[in-house]
């Protein structure tokens, strides 16, 4: 075993290089095991170089010299596109020398003969370009190679250098141990004989199995994918994801999962969906009530684009300004009662929603106002005149009947007296009359009074009986609220 500690002093110098079948995820690899040197191939004989060479070639009891110990270990490390280089060093001890004498006692039928030349001692290190064909197979368990290097071999008392041709085929357990087999020719630069016809520098085979491990690979957060290829490298993740993680095992990774540790839809970026609405539950208002999405997931049962939730009356559709609710119509007359000046009591639309004053209630009106009593010459109701509060009375309930029309409240005079003072008299009789039906519950904006003394008389002035007709008070109708005609 001494020889075998010369030989890993002098794999350590070179630890740099490297060669089998590692790649850029472990790219060094150490190998170790037993090799054979088969010397036949320099002895001559044969019937051309391929018989020469290859005609025992398995002759493993024969010819091949075998270390029973750890014989050979190799350095190497993978470079890119399949290439590795390596070193390799090896120790064996020749005990069988093959040679082509036909006339030497004891050869073979084929005129070869193996001696003992005197336990002469193997010692080799060589260099290796290596070519792997595992990733053109296809393969992750076969892995067959060519290579070829250069190496120096110490034979006994004799050193020489050597071309080396070769082939190797590994089967790798795992991702990183495998066995490796391997087949040198080690072409010698010149076959040397010394004194006593023996080659002292022989070209010959030499095989080796063993034992390969690649190591070398950085895996940072331990989940068995290489950093370089991992694309989350200090947090564990899955394979399928290229070392990305994905907690609630939805198949989206958590760097896409806007849900990361709730089981989701890919469809939803990785969210759930209790209700199945098509709405993720985070963004879903009602996420255990299917819904729509325009709603936040929540249902609009009457279909009126309020959700049900906001929706006072939820299987009625309803505008949003009623809350969800239809309008009223209270006086059922067509016009809901938000448009509605008279919500109970009913009118065509062209009024919005009010009765139109007729001719026939202008009529009542102007019977009853004509007969509301002042005392003379003033603008107060007349003392012991029971009819005059019924009339006004009688006038509130007609007006009130009319909520959006305005009404004129005229007064008027005879023409006794100046007419200055006329003008006020009837204009404050006026103002009496409306102040009279204001306090009865009527609307002041739907009322104006105004006075007209003496400028329109119905009747002659002449007379008693025309100048009583005269003074009188009268009520116009002058449009609605809306049409600005006061």
């Amino acid at each position: 075993m001494k020889h075998l500690n010369k030989l890993l002093v002098a794999v350590m110098m070179v630890m740099g290089l490297g060669s089998h079948a590692q790649d850029s995820n472990n790219p060094w690899a150490i190998s170790f095991g037993v090799n054979a040197v088969d010397t036949k191939t320099s002895a001559g004989g044969g019937h051309n170089w391929a018989d020469q060479h290859f005609s025992q070639a398995f002759a493993a009891k024969d010819n091949w010299n075998v270390l029973p110990s750890v014989s050979y270990i190799s350095v190497s490390r993978y470079v890119g596109s399949n290439f590795s280089v390596g070193l390799q060093g090896s120790v064996n001890k020749i005990d069988k020398y093959v040679k082509f004498d036909p006339t030497a006692p004891g050869h073979d039928s084929r005129g070869y003969v193996v001696s003992n030349p005197g336990d002469l001692m193997y010692y080799g290190i060589d260099a290796t370009l290596r070519y792997s064909f595992m990733s053109l197979i296809n393969s992750k368990v076969i892995d067959p190679s060519l290579s070829v290097g250069g190496g120096y071999t110490f034979f006994g008392d004799s050193s020489f250098g050597t071309v080396n041709p070769g082939a190797g085929l590994t089967f790798w357990f795992t991702e990183s141990i495998g066995l490796s087999l391997a087949t040198t020719y080690k072409k010698s630069f010149g076959d040397r004989e010394d004194k006593f016809g023996t080659p002292d520098a022989p070209s010959h085979f030499q095989h080796s199995a063993g034992l390969t491990f690649k190591f070398g690979g950085k895996d940072t957060d331990g989940d068995g994918i290489y950093d370089k290829d991992d694309a989350c490298p200090e947090v564990a993740g899955l394979k399928q994801f290229n070392g990305c993680p994905d907690t609630d095992g939805d198949g989206i990774v958590d760097a896409s999962d806007a849900c990361p540790t709730e089981f989701g839809l890919a469809a939803l970026n990785g969210c759930p969906d209790r209700d199945g609405d098509g709405v993720a539950d985070k963004d879903d208002a009602c996420p255990d009530t299917f819904g729509l999405a325009a709603l936040k997931g929540c249902p609009d049962t009457d279909g009126d684009g309020i959700a049900d939730k906001d929706d006072k009356c939820p299987t009625v559709a309803g505008p949003k300004e009623n809350g969800g609710c239809p309008w009223p119509d209270a006086d059922k007359d067509g016009v809901l009662d938000k448009d509605d000046d008279c919500p109970t009591v009913a009118g065509p639309a062209s009024n919005r929603g009010c009765p139109e004053v007729t001719t026939a209630v202008l009529d009542d009106l102007k019977v009853q106002a004509r007969a509301v009593f002042f005392d003379t010459g003033k603008a107060t109701f007349k003392k012991g005149d029971a009819a005059t509060p019924a009339r006004l009375d009688a006038i509130r309930e007609i007006l009130k009947a009319y909520p959006n029309a305005k009404f004129s409240i005229e007064g008027h005079t005879d023409s006794t007296g100046s007419a200055k003072i006329n003008n006020k008299l009837s204009e404050d009789r006026a103002n009496a009359v409306m102040n009279a039906l204001i306090e009865r519950g009527v609307n002041p904006e739907n009322l104006v009074a105004k006075g007209f003394g003496s400028s329109q008389p119905v009747a002659s002035n002449k007379t008693a009986k025309g100048r009583a007709e005269n003074r009188r008070t009268e009520i116009k109708h002058i449009g609605s609220k809306y049409e600005g005609k006061l």
